[in-house]
């Protein structure tokens, strides 16, 4: 076949996927319905997990719910986040689950609560050289005592309660606050391993042997029971049509995400901007959950 067929070939396949993925935001308006029960659902979950993942991942989840996919594929690269929305979104994948098959991809990172959050799939694919595991509880909060005292700035602080400024940044913590953070940390650590031991049918004790905040590869994890197969996402694209009862050589994924500023779909990616975003993304999340337990790999 000549390049030049080759290549348009290429163009109008990329065009016809972008195509499908903009059907996929549009209401269901007819006569333009698109048939959703012949194609697979994707949602990608990518980065830090906090409050605006959960809204865009459980308004997704619903969509799929109400146009009737018969699976879906969920595409997880991340490192975790917050422990109260990484259990939101678990526990609608789990409601869904009942309805239709769940396939989950673990990209190039799924630790901690991305692991938490794949527990809700049926079944997890995972690439060999997969980040995963960190199944573990932190909190992490900032000391500032030494600076300030060097700045001549102190606080008078006036509580209802002795533990009301756990946590406070202008003074260490107490041991009476040090048990009580521990105490919380052992309750959600006990949470998640009770649920990857139920999702995966393992023994409590045989989680609790890997689940010392430790990452391992998806090779790794395979091993340990964590993941059911080693493979690409094309691989879990595949599974979930077999499960699904369609051709996974005919089968599509349509791409569920949040609608793009209109500027931004006009001009494409004259306004990318996403390393910035994402740095700015990174910093917004580490100042409003310092001092909360988090599922998360922080290296």
């Amino acid at each position: 076949m000549p390049v030049a067929d080759t290549m348009n070939k290429a163009h109008y396949k990329k065009l016809a996927t972008k195509i499908r993925n903009i059907a996929c935001k549009l209401p269901m308006i007819w006569p333009f319905k698109p048939r959703y029960r012949k194609q697979i659902a994707r949602i990608e979950i990518t980065g830090a997990i906090a409050g605006e993942t959960r809204k865009r991942v459980l308004e997704a989840l619903k969509t799929v719910e109400e146009r009737k996919f018969p699976a879906l594929l969920l595409r997880i690269d991340s490192p975790g986040g917050t422990v109260g929305d990484s259990q939101e979104i678990y526990s609608a994948l789990k409601r869904l689950g009942e309805k239709i098959k769940i396939v989950a991809s673990f990209g190039n990172i799924s630790a901690s609560g991305g692991v938490y959050i794949g527990m809700g799939a049926h079944h997890i694919v995972a690439n060999p050289g997969t980040i995963t595991g960190s199944i573990g509880v932190i909190i992490r909060g900032n000391n500032l005592e030494g600076l300030l005292e060097k700045v001549g700035v102190s606080f008078q602080v006036i509580k209802s309660g002795p533990y009301k400024d756990i946590l406070a940044f202008d003074r260490e913590l107490t041991d009476p606050e040090q048990q009580i953070l521990q105490d919380l940390i052992d309750t959600s650590y006990q949470q998640f391993v009770e649920t990857v031991a139920e999702a995966r049918k393992l023994a409590v004790e045989k989680v609790k042997s890997f689940a010392d905040g430790r990452v391992f590869t998806g090779q790794q994890a395979l091993e340990l029971g964590l993941v059911d197969r080693l493979g690409t996402e094309e691989d879990a694209r595949r599974l979930a049509a077999e499960l699904a009862g369609l051709d996974p050589e005919k089968t599509e994924s349509c791409t569920l995400e949040k609608q793009k500023p209109f500027l931004n779909r006009v001009l494409g990616s004259s306004l990318d901007i996403s390393g910035l975003s994402a740095y700015n993304n990174l910093l917004e999340f580490e100042l409003s959950t310092s001092g909360l337990p988090l599922w998360m790999y922080r290296p």
